[in-house]
């Protein structure tokens, strides 16, 4: 038997982790379009066709499939947002890309630990009324069809972070 047959795709397999590690994950990843997926508007949003992300919203803000309905907040639509920036800022390999609307919405980058995945994740903070609030919170993933539950996940953790530091309303 040739050796090159047992041991030549492994020297392929070393190869491409080399190319993939010198590279960096952020450069490869973006063979397959901008790590930034843009906005969203929640009023008209339409959900993927595969499971890749997850959605926190008011029933009266969005039309789309809500996967959790986020808590109305006994704080002020802009404490809501310093009480969102506290709940996320210990958050690993997170980046702010944008934000608009005077601040109520802010559009992040977070990648996966090993492999760098880009996911794309917009809220926008909801003044109600009585000096209360409320988010939407979409988180999506740039590559695959699944995403092992990680967008979801994502979204209950932060909403659990935001609930330690925003009492929800009564």
């Amino acid at each position: 038997m040739n050796p090159w047959l047992a041991v030549g795709p492994l020297l392929l397999a070393a190869a491409s982790l080399a190319g993939f590690l010198i590279a960096g994950p952020a450069r490869v990843w973006s063979l397959f379009g901008p790590a930034d997926l843009g906005p969203v508007t929640f009023e008209t949003l339409q959900r993927r066709s595969t499971p890749n992300d997850a959605l926190a919203c008011p029933l009266d803000v969005c039309s789309a499939k809500v996967d959790i309905v986020p808590p109305v907040y006994a704080v002020s639509a802009a404490d809501l947002a310093l009480a969102f920036d506290k709940a996320i800022a210990s958050e690993p390999r997170l980046t702010l890309v944008a934000t608009s609307d005077r601040g109520t919405s802010r559009r992040y980058i977070q990648r996966s630990r090993l492999l760098g995945f880009p996911d794309t994740v917009v809220v926008r903070f909801i003044a109600l009324a009585g000096g209360r609030s409320t988010l939407a919170l979409y988180s999506r993933s740039q590559l695959g069809k699944g995403d092992l539950g990680v967008n979801r996940a994502r979204i209950e953790r932060w909403l659990a972070e935001i609930g330690r530091e925003a009492p929800a309303a009564r």
